[in-house]
This record gives C-alpha cells, structure tokens and sequence, in this order.
C-alpha cells in the first residue's frame, strides 16, 4: 500500500534546513519522483534502511518509500553497532538512503560481519518497520502499514487543525516515530512548514545530551509554532528560560510525550507562558494514542483519545487500546487488526474521557510483605518538588522502598532532599514509604549502562547497583 501527500502546487516553501535545502511543492514533487526512480531495481520485497541527521533529505527519502509503497526501516543514528548489526539481520536489508543517495548497507556500516542476507516474511502491507531500542537493548520492529500510519495523522490533523500552526521545528531525531509522523506527516498534511536543522543546532546531541539554551534560542531563530519534547527536554526548558521569555513568544502547541512529565515542571511552564500539553502514545499504535489540547487539556492527563481509537482499563488495571493496530511484531504471527492491544501501562479512564497513566505493569514491585506498588507513584511525587532530573524507585523483594535520585543542578544540597523526602512520607502509606535514599549526580544515561538509548531508566541495572539489603531510615551516602 502507498500513500501521497497532496500538497498545495502553490506552496513555495514547505520543507527546509534553514539554509541552503529549501523545497517548495513542485520541487518536493520532482525529488520524490527521482528517488522512487532510483528504487525501481531494487527487489519490492526487501526492507529499505534509512539514516541520517535530521534534514529535508531524510524527509523525501521517506516520503519516496512511502508513495511507492516500499517497505522503510528508520535506523536511529544513537543506535550501537550491535543494535544496528541485529536490526540489518532481522530485517534483511541490504541498501540503505543516508544523505539522499541509495548506498550498499556494507557501506554505510563498514562494521558489519560479511553475510549472506536472510529473506524475511513482513506481515501483509508492512510500509515501515519502526525499532525501539528496548530496556534489555535488543532493537525491536514494529511492522506498520501506510493505512495505519495515516489513521493517526488523520487523527492528530482533526484535534489539531484549527490551531493554524503554520511553522514545525523538528528537535526530535526523525527515525523517532513519534516525530516521523506527528512532526512531518501532519504539518505537511496541514499545509504547514516543516524546518529540520541538524539536530545539534537545536540542541540534542547523541539520544540524551541536551543543550537547553541552543534549543530556546532555534525556537526563536525558527519562529517555531509548534515542538514536540520528551519530558527531559521539557524539564531542561522551563528551569532554563524567564517567565514571558520572548524566546517562546511564537509558541501555539507543545506536545510533550514519551514519559511521565512532573506537575511541577507543567506548572512552570504555564508559569513561563509555554502552552505545554501532554500525550501519549506507543509504536504498536503507530503512534500517538491521546492528546490534551486547547479545546481539551485536562492537567496531570494523556488527554483523550484520537478519533477513531478506543481506550479501555482491563480488571488488573492495564491500559488496553483498539483502533489502531499494528501489522505485527519483525518475525511474529500477524496480528488481526481489530484486536485489543495490551499497552503494559497502568492507568485509569474518567467520566470525561481523559486517561492517566500510572505507571508500568511490569515495573510493579512487590515488597517482602506481599504489597504491590507501582514505583511510578512514589516516583512522579518525588519529582514534583522541582530539584530532581530523575528518580528511580527500587525494592522489590525488600522490606522497604529505596529511591536513587538525580539532582537537578548543582544548586541542589542534600538537606534539601532529605527534608523532601521526609515529607513526602508523611503523605505515604507505610509500605510505600521511602526508607533509604542515595543522591547520584552522575545521572542514568545510556554511557553508564543505566538508562536505554530514548532515555528510559534500566531499572534492573539501577537496582543492581543501589540496592541495600539492610534498610535503615536514613540516607546513605553516594558512593
């Protein structure tokens, strides 16, 4: 299945670097067509890799793929050699797009073993295969049709199309899929202008180093409309700029996604005039499942569901979501379209339609004394005080709960987060009280083995290196 986007033949700019790659209607039109050319050789059935820094090059590579309904594989350039060297084997590609022309995949990565490639069977209509990196490390690949990446634009394009956002600044990498499809395929669809800057004139470097200054200041250098952050990027914004910082004067929509975001950093940034709302979304989703809006904003939530999909809170609590499912898993039976997902999320659904996210099922940890707690809950209090980058709760197995945090910035003393958490007890269950907490300046990243490369917390590792098994209602010291 292929799909085309009808773009207004008037449109004189559409897609830009902010420099010298520049792309109106006609000229997308003509570069498209040149790169489907460069395709027609190529076996139909073998997966297309594709990778880069963000730039409008990326973005017609992708646009080709997809209007000749030719299987893509974005490859996030933070991914390790071995990552990259399962994701070529498990998808048995053999070229790859990288800055617009069509190379040998041996080229690209000289790294990788000399092979025969393996054919593999996708699922019926697979148009792209997404990976995520994965908390054990090991790329998975979620196989999505055009048909269910153009549910979800379509979606986001009715919730979001009355705002009149004309100018898109990509901060995401573009092999992400929440900004492959919300960032690109929905301003384009919308008629808007989409600016993709190397992703370190905006700030980000590698999957987690971010520069909150060069970000506010290509905001204000792109006249950006709307953004689309992760929590930490967020984070790193609203304790960075002013109140009315003109940096964020041209600011309509902030979409924030991919991780809990504290109260505390959605309340600074309402107080800084940052038009921040969050969603939520999953790649077996083709993406975003929920958003707030300006028309719907329900603070602490998801939001609602997009048109045409359906939420509902099985009897454990699991988040589970129909109306747009995914192909299947890279090697898996196919699944039927119209089944029910399993999010692994928990959360809860109100009268209104606003979902929340609770935590993750499978995070659940259950204390000596048979209670089950989500660490997301004590977690999210923990970061509402505003001095913390990151918290990770532990114990599972254990008597008590211990907390590693992250402090903020420097500023941040031990006395402060001692009386924190002493007060955070007073407003906790026993069982879910933290007995034992341990200050880490150095941060779960993926350097450290801590963190996953989209900078999600390795809890097992976490808890590895932390944990103290003779709990005492003190702090103990970093090592």
């Amino acid at each position: 299945m292929s799909y085309r986007f009808q773009l207004s033949a008037q449109a004189e700019l559409l897609l830009s670097d902010g420099k010298t790659s520049n792309y109106g209607a006609q000229a997308i039109a003509q570069r498209i067509a040149e790169l489907t050319q460069m395709l027609d050789g190529l076996a139909p059935e073998v997966p297309i890799g594709l990778i880069g820094d963000n730039s409008p090059e990326w973005i017609l590579a992708d646009l080709a793929m997809l209007e000749a309904g030719r299987c893509a594989v974005p490859i996030p350039a933070f991914f390790t050699p071995e990552q990259v060297t399962h994701l070529v084997a498990a998808t048995g590609m053999t070229t790859v797009f990288h800055n617009g022309a069509l190379l040998p995949v041996g080229a690209v990565f000289p790294y990788l073993p000399a092979s025969t490639p393996r054919s593999v069977v996708l699922p019926p209509l697979t148009q792209k295969i997404t990976f995520t990196s994965g908390t054990t490390g090991t790329p998975k690949g979620v196989c999505l049709t055009a048909g269910q990446q153009m549910a979800t634009v379509e979606g986001l394009a009715a919730v979001l199309g009355g705002l009149g956002i004309k100018r898109h600044l990509s901060l995401l990498p573009l092999a992400v899929l929440l900004e492959n499809i919300a960032g690109i395929y929905v301003p384009l669809m919308l008629g808007a202008q989409c600016f993709v800057p190397p992703l370190a004139e905006t700030g980000l470097s590698g999957s987690s180093q971010f520069d909150a200054e060069r970000c506010l200041n290509a905001i204000a250098q792109y006249q950006a409309e709307s953004i689309i952050l992760l929590p930490q990027m967020l984070q790193a914004i609203v304790w960075t700029a002013q109140v009315a910082d003109p940096r964020l004067a041209t600011l309509k929509f902030v979409a924030v996604g991919g991780g809990v975001t504290p109260l505390a950093v959605l309340a600074r940034a309402a107080e800084i005039g940052m038009p921040v709302y969050e969603g939520y979304g999953l790649s077996e989703c083709a993406s975003v499942v929920s958003l707030n809006t300006p028309s719907g904003n329900a603070v602490g939530s998801v939001g609602r569901t997009l048109p045409g999909v359906t939420a509902r809170i099985a009897a454990d609590g699991e988040i589970e979501v129909q109306g747009r499912g995914y192909a299947g898993f890279l090697g898996d039976p196919v699944r039927p379209e119209a089944s029910w997902i399993a999010t692994g999320d928990l959360g809860t659904l109100d009268d209104n339609g606003f979902l929340r996210i609770t935590g993750r099922k499978k995070n659940v940890l259950i204390t000596s004394f048979g209670r089950n707690i989500s660490p997301e809950w004590p977690e999210r209090l923990l970061m509402e005080s505003g001095m913390l980058a990151q918290a990770v709760v532990i114990g599972d197995g254990q008597a008590h709960l211990s907390a590693v945090l992250v402090p903020r910035d420097k500023t941040v003393l031990e006395k402060d987060v001692a009386e924190r958490v002493k007060k955070l007890n007073e407003h906790l269950p026993d069982y879910a009280q933290i007995a034992q907490w341990t200050l880490f300046s150095e941060g779960f990243t993926s350097k450290n083995g801590l963190s996953t490369e989209n900078g999600r917390p390795r809890r097992d590792a976490i808890a590895q290196k932390f944990l103290i098994n003779d709990v005492k209602p003190q702090p103990i010291k970093e090592s």
